[in-house]
């Protein structure tokens, strides 16, 4: 009986030791949890069509920017830069995107436009929201760390 209730415990055991290896070995997933960012999916549909009517022209229909982004162009300007999450925008808080959304890129060497008084406080958000959603879930806990300072 003792080696029965042995043989039982250590299979017990392996179960649940199988269980655990298999429960943290998941790969992590790139979909986006709506619910556990800022945005609700009504600001993300809204960014969506604002992001494509205003943004991807420059930045991409996916925020991808343009490949060589980090280099001026012949005027000296730099181009469009990624806001999908590979290059630097997650380094900012939401009050300096929306800051830059606002005041243009000239600030910063480029020549994206202001768009106060194009777009209000709450579609800028939404353009945010529609660009952050490109961002896996790793940049965006990164981001809020950052915002959250």
């Amino acid at each position: 009986m003792l080696k029965s209730k042995n043989a039982l415990t250590r299979w017990a055991l392996s179960i649940a030791t199988v269980s655990v290896l298999l429960a943290c070995s998941e790969t992590q997933s790139t979909a986006t949890d709506v619910s556990a960012r800022w945005y609700t999916p009504q600001q993300l549909a809204q960014g969506r069509a604002i992001f494509a009517e205003n943004c991807a022209a420059c930045h991409g229909a996916n925020g991808e920017g343009v490949s060589n982004w980090q280099t001026p162009d012949s005027n000296g300007f730099y181009p469009a830069p990624p806001v999908n999450g590979t290059a630097h925008a997650w380094h900012h808080s939401l009050a300096v995107l929306l800051r830059t959304i606002n005041q243009g890129g000239e600030q910063l060497g480029g020549r994206m436009p202001g768009f106060q008084g194009r777009l209000t406080e709450l579609e800028q958000r939404s353009a945010v929201a529609a660009f952050q959603d490109y961002w896996p879930d790793d940049i965006y806990a990164q981001w809020l760390v950052i915002d959250n300072r």
